[in-house]
């Protein structure tokens, strides 16, 4: 399965070697993300992530053929957590296998910056009984940005 889109807890750890074994190719570059344990006002508790499921997957998996087709991958994985996560719980696990490490490493890169933007979660991050929702960064609307004009972008 290329993407997974869960509200089942995800462990990187055991992703990671599953793909190793799968996809020893030349080069494979991996990014785990977990909950962070603060935000730009303070402390964070907690995370409810939202999103469609089925959209989701779609726009997923779109990305990730598309990372495929940019950056010669050989094979590539994406796996999002949904549903309610407590701090330092794992949230997003990708891979990507490629000729060259360079490719592999921007292939994650990119499938990372624009899934931060692209992709239809929403964040409500919750501190003590106080929760708000998060909006996209302008630091995360550049990273995704700087694909474009690179001329990477479609």
């Amino acid at each position: 399965m290329l993407v997974r889109v869960t509200d089942e807890a995800i462990d990187p750890g055991e992703l990671a070697t599953r793909f190793y074994s799968r996809h020893p190719d030349a080069a494979v570059a991996t990014f785990a993300g977990f909950v962070r344990d603060f935000n730009d006002e303070g402390h964070v508790d907690s995370l409810y992530l939202e999103c469609y499921v089925e959209m989701a997957t779609r726009i997923l998996n779109d990305l990730g053929n598309t990372a495929a087709q940019r950056f010669g991958l050989r094979a590539w994985q994406i796996v999002h957590r949904h549903g309610e996560m407590e701090t330092e719980d794992p949230i997003v696990f990708v891979a990507t296998s490629a000729d060259h490490r360079g490719e592999a490493f921007a292939a994650c890169e990119f499938v990372m910056d624009t899934l931060k933007t692209d992709a239809p979660f929403w964040k409500r991050e919750h501190s003590g009984d106080q929760g708000q929702w998060v909006t996209v960064k302008a630091v995360d609307k550049d990273r995704r940005e700087r694909w474009s004009t690179e001329g990477l972008d479609q």
